[in-house]
């Protein structure tokens, strides 16, 4: 149904996540990987989803000289949100530890914003959605850190991954939006873009 609407678009991810490259392909969408390197920094002052928001429109800038005029451009950025700070990717294995071991036994926000921009208009949407982890053991927060990636994921785990299964037991909103892309709102929003 969206890949008839936006026959004429061409879609490009600028990212090099897996599971957003499946995710939006699974909406039947030809879409183009582009990559561009940012360096994800933002101002001090920013709060909660303002973060995800500048992140995900600071990744469109190095594109918007090449925009053709029926590119439809699609960026975005997820933030883990715990006790009024943000927690990112890690930086090692052990500051992966330290992650999962604060969440460990508590609940938090995964933010994921979203930045749509074509020749002529931008939209920018974000989706939060609450997620609570079991108290999770030393054995349990190693393994997992051993045995998958854990460096590329904001919070230091996969919702899908063997940590999520076994380590989640609530979540209230999109579970896609925890996996790093809120399909509802991007669907909604490419029908009316």
């Amino acid at each position: 149904m969206l890949a008839d609407i936006l026959k004429s678009r061409h879609i490009i991810l600028a990212s090099s996540s897996p599971r957003r490259q499946e995710l939006i392909k699974g909406l039947g969408l030809d879409v183009e990987i582009r990559i561009r390197p940012v360096k994800e920094e933002y101002p001090n002052r920013l709060r909660h989803f303002e973060i995800s928001d500048y992140l995900a429109q600071l990744k469109s800038m190095p594109f918007v000289d090449e925009l053709k005029p029926n590119d439809i451009l699609i960026t975005s950025d997820t933030i883990v949100w715990f006790e009024d700070k943000a927690l990112g990717k890690p930086i090692d294995h052990n500051h992966a530890f330290e992650m999962l071991k604060t969440l460990s036994g508590q609940t938090h926000e995964v933010i994921t914003s979203v930045c749509l921009k074509s020749v002529s208009a931008q939209k920018t949407i974000n989706s939060i959605t609450k997620v609570t982890f079991k108290e999770l053991s030393d054995d349990e927060i190693w393994y997992y850190i051993h045995n998958f990636q854990v460096l590329d994921k904001a919070g230091a785990y996969g919702i899908q991954d063997w940590i999520g299964q076994i380590g989640v037991t609530k979540i209230e909103g999109s579970y896609f939006n925890v996996m790093g892309f809120p399909m509802d709102k991007i669907y909604k929003t490419l029908l009316h873009f």
